[in-house]
Formats: structure tokens, C-alpha cells, sequence
């Protein structure tokens, strides 16, 4: 079977160089956007149910801005007024500077790493006399909480949002498409979620990463197409390579 559309379970990208205009003018296929998923903050309810002090901290470590919006908006509904003292770690220099939104940033004691969460463990462990509060969501990856156990860092894991299964009742996806990509676990999960009597039949999947992948395969779906592997680095030339020979 010829793939002619393909849905991407993720928000259309902005960009007018998108490998995937890219992919769609070569192969001469319709590629559609639509998230599979979407971001919900905690409750304030939920966050108290934590029973989570965050004046008890001295420093934050924020791994998105998702992170900081939520943890200044629980911060705001539950009334507390966040100390000058308080420090932030944050993953990039892009999110540190997003704290500008919320704080002054030249006055407070701001830190960050290059990329990874490793780099700024680099950073973290000169300060390893704070005590950290860690806003993630549910689900998260267990990494971030292992490194911290790992290198004895004394911190507090609290969920500030979760990831939740968008609403796709008016997805007609047997008739509408020929093959789905997922990028997450929750992605796959929202699949079964909206479309309870799914059956794959002839439909290829394509997954990216291995988390993506075991997901898939837990809930019995035939994937046709998975990324990363070694000649294939991204989700589009591994497509690529996939239309290249399905659709000659």
C-alpha cells in the first residue's frame, strides 16, 4: 500500500525550512499535524495534596519553562511570595532567561547548564548545600530523580503538571491516513484512549525513540518505521528511507 497521508502526532512546526515540508514535496504525501496530547497544570487541591512546603526550599531546579510557569502559578493560587534568596538551576540558558517573565532576573541568583540535564549537575553539585525543589510532570522521565539520588543531592520531587490525552473526536483516522508517527509513550496511549476499537490493519506506524517504541509494542502495534538507528537520526530520514522504498 502507497503512503499518500500521514499524521504527526505533534504541534505543526513554525518553521518554513521543516524537514517535513521537505519530506512531503519529495515523496509527493500529504503530511498533517495534529497533537496527540497536551499539558494540563495540578490543581491547587492536588498540589496541596503533596503536602509539598516550597518555602522550605532554598533553590528550584527547572527543567522547561512548562516548569516555571506552573510552579509560579501555584506559587501565586496558593499565595506564597517566593524569597529574593531563592536560587534557580535551570537546563539551558533559555529557560533562565524565560524566568524574566516572573522575576527580576538581575537580582536574583540564577544558574544554568549548556544542554543536558547532566551539565547542569555539574553546576548543582557546587551547591550542594541547598535544598532543591524539583517541579516535573506526570508522567516524567525517572533520570532527573535518579541523578539527584545518585550524586545525594537533598531535593523534593513535586508535580506541577501532567500530560494528559487530547480530545481527537474529530480525527477520522482509518479513512483519513495511511500511517501515524508518534514521538512519546503518552502519545501512543492517547491513541487507544480516543480510539478505543483500534485495529491497525494495513496503517503504518512510525515511533521515535525507544520509550516511544516499547510503548507501541506493549499495546500490540505493528511499527514499520523507528528512530533513532544508526543511519537514521531523526524521525524524517528514517521516513525517508521508509517511502523511498514503500512508495516506488
Amino acid at each position: 500500500m502507497k503512503i499518500r497521508r500521514i499524521l504527526v502526532s505533534q504541534p505543526e512546526p513554525q518553521s518554513e525550512k521543516s524537514p517535513y515540508l521537505e519530506l512531503a514535496q519529495k515523496h509527493n504525501v500529504k503530511i498533517e499535524f495534529r497533537p496527540f496530547i497536551h499539558v494540563e497544570g495540578v490543581t491547587t487541591k492536588e498540589f496541596r495534596q503533596q503536602r509539598v512546603d516550597i518555602l522550605a526550599h532554598t533553590a528550584v531546579i527547572f527543567t522547561s519553562k512548562t516548569a516555571i510557569d506552573n510552579y509560579f502559578r501555584i506559587c501565586e493560587e496558593t499565595r506564597v511570595t517566593v524569597p529574593e534568596a531563592m536560587k534557580y538551576f535551570c537546563i539551558t540558558e533559555t529557560i533562565a532567561l524565560y524566568l524574566q517573565k516572573y522575576i527580576v532576573y538581575r537580582k536574583r541568583k540564577i544558574f544554568f547548564g549548556t544542554n543536558t540535564f547532566q551539565d547542569l549537575m555539574e553546576v548543582i553539585l557546587k551547591h550542594k548545600e541547598e535544598k532543591f525543589l524539583v517541579p516535573l510532570s506526570d508522567p516524567h522521565k525517572p533520570e532527573i530523580p535518579k541523578t539527584l539520588d545518585k550524586a545525594k543531592i537533598k531535593y523534593t520531587k513535586v508535580i506541577m503538571y501532567k500530560t494528559v490525552s487530547s480530545n481527537l473526536s474529530d480525527v477520522d483516522l482509518k479513512d483519513q491516513y495511511d500511517m501515524v508517527v508518534f514521538y512519546s509513550p503518552t502519545g501512543v496511549k492517547s491513541l487507544f484512549d480516543n480510539f478505543k476499537d483500534f485495529e491497525q490493519g494495513e496503517m503504518k506506524i512510525g515511533t521515535f525513540g525507544p520509550t516511544t517504541a516499547k510503548a507501541a509494542k506493549d499495546a500490540g502495534i505493528r511499527l514499520d518505521v523507528n528512530a533513532p538507528t544508526p543511519t537514521c537520526t531523526s524521525m524524517t530520514q528514517a521516513l525517508d528511507e521508509f517511502l523511498k522504498k514503500n512508495n516506488k
